[in-house]
C-alpha cells in the first residue's frame, strides 16, 4: 500500500514523504490515526507541487539548523543523577533528561529528537543523537556526573 505521510512517523519516514507499508499497517493504524493518506494519483501530483514550493523554506530551515549546531558545538553538558559509592545510578538518565538539560541551556529541542543507544545506568561520558532537521543530525557529547547530594 503505497500512502503520503502527513507527519513524522518514527522508523518509517519524515512528513511528505512517499512509503510502502503493509496493508494492514496502513488501514488499521496510519490513516485512522491521521498520520497518513492514500497516495492517489491526484494526491501525488498535490504533494509534487507542495514539495516545489517548499523547498525555500527548507534551504531556511537546513540554514537554521546547521546554526544550531555551531551553537550545540560549544557546549559541554553535564547531567546530573543520583547515584551509589560506585557509578551506578539510581533508575537511569533517558533521552527525557537530556532534552531537558539541553532545555534549560536555551535550546528547544523535542524529546523525540533525542536519541541515545540506551537508558544510561552508570556514570561516564555518553553521546545523543540528535535531529534538528530530516538532513541534519548533530552527535552530541555529554557527561553523566553524580549529583552533591
Amino acid at each position: 500500500m503505497e500512502l503520503i505521510l502527513k507527519e513524522d512517523v518514527e522508523n518509517l519516514g519524515f512528513k511528505d514523504d512517499l512509503v510502502i507499508v503493509k496493508n494492514g499497517y496502513g488501514r488499521n493504524f496510519l490513516i485512522p490515526q491521521g498520520k497518513a493518506m492514500l497516495a492517489t494519483s491526484s494526491a501525488k501530483k498535490v504533494l509534487a507541487e507542495k514539495i516545489k514550493q517548499s523547498q525555500n523554506k527548507q534551504k531556511e530551515a537546513i540554514s537554521e539548523a546547521q546554526k544550531i549546531v555551531k551553537k550545540l558545538e560549544k557546549l559541554e553538558l553535564k547531567i546530573s543523577a543520583k547515584s551509589l559509592e560506585s557509578d551506578k545510578l539510581f533508575g537511569s538518565v533517558t533521552n527525557v533528561e537530556v532534552a531537558k538539560e539541553l532545555s534549560s541551556n536555551g535550546f528547544d529541542i523535542e524529546k523525540k529528537c533525542v536519541q541515545l543507544s540506551s537508558n544510561i545506568k552508570k556514570t561516564g561520558t555518553y553521546i545523543a543523537k540528535i535531529r534538528l532537521h530530516r538532513e541534519v543530525y548533530f552527535d552530541l557529547n555529554f557527561e553523566v556526573v553524580k549529583s552533591a547530594n
